[in-house]
């Protein structure tokens, strides 16, 4: 087959650089496939940080990528855990200088992540067969801001994280609000809040 070149174009004055937010986007409902509403990881690189990162410099690639939620590796670089914009703002750094002396300077990503053990996914195959209500329903029920999703790697046999839902994303996706309060699940959960009422 022989191939030819292809004609190119001056670029005139109006040249704009793509913004993917802000290109039109299909109209999304909760009966659209779930998948409108995934962050493909397939598609666009995960942005991610080292445990042993300083909790200052996690959230400077936050606010300068405008993003809530990196990925947290280890020193192999393998998965190690999540970090979102509340692990940053919460309670979760206070704890460790009160429990830990430890200053806020010196408070790394690892101290408040949430490592990969204590993490659930969704599965790709079950999301290819799913609705946005189906979605919006498992993470009410989580009391979760962002979900996993993962596949299975037929060479490896890993599962790999190849998606991602944002509750944020999906209400503006929506054009609603999605505001879901994180139930405590187990036990010492309830307990800690209990004991920090007073």
């Amino acid at each position: 087959m022989e191939y030819h070149a292809l004609q190119t174009l001056s670029l005139p004055a109006q040249t704009d650089l793509i913004h993917v937010e802000q290109r039109p986007q299909r109209q999304v409902t909760l009966k659209s496939p779930a998948t409108e509403v995934m962050t493909d990881l397939r598609v666009i690189d995960p942005i991610s940080i080292n445990e042993d990162a300083l909790l200052d410099d996690a959230h400077a690639r936050m606010v300068s990528h405008g993003i809530r939620l990196l990925f947290v590796t280890d020193a192999d670089g393998s998965f190690a855990g999540l970090l979102t914009a509340t692990d940053v703002l919460g309670e979760r750094p206070l704890k460790q200088i009160h429990e830990h002396g430890k200053r806020h300077k010196e408070i790394v990503v690892g101290d408040v992540m949430t490592p990969r053990k204590q993490l659930e996914a969704l599965n790709l195959a079950d999301i290819s067969r799913s609705t946005v209500g189906h979605v919006v329903a498992t993470m009410k029920d989580l009391g979760r801001q962002h979900s996993l999703v993962v596949e299975r790697n037929e060479s490896s046999g890993h599962y790999e994280v190849c998606g991602l839902f944002s509750t944020s994303t999906i209400a503006r996706r929506l054009g609603t609000s999605l505001n879901f309060v994180r139930v405590p699940k187990a036990f010492s959960e309830i307990e800690h809040a209990l004991m920090h009422e007073e």
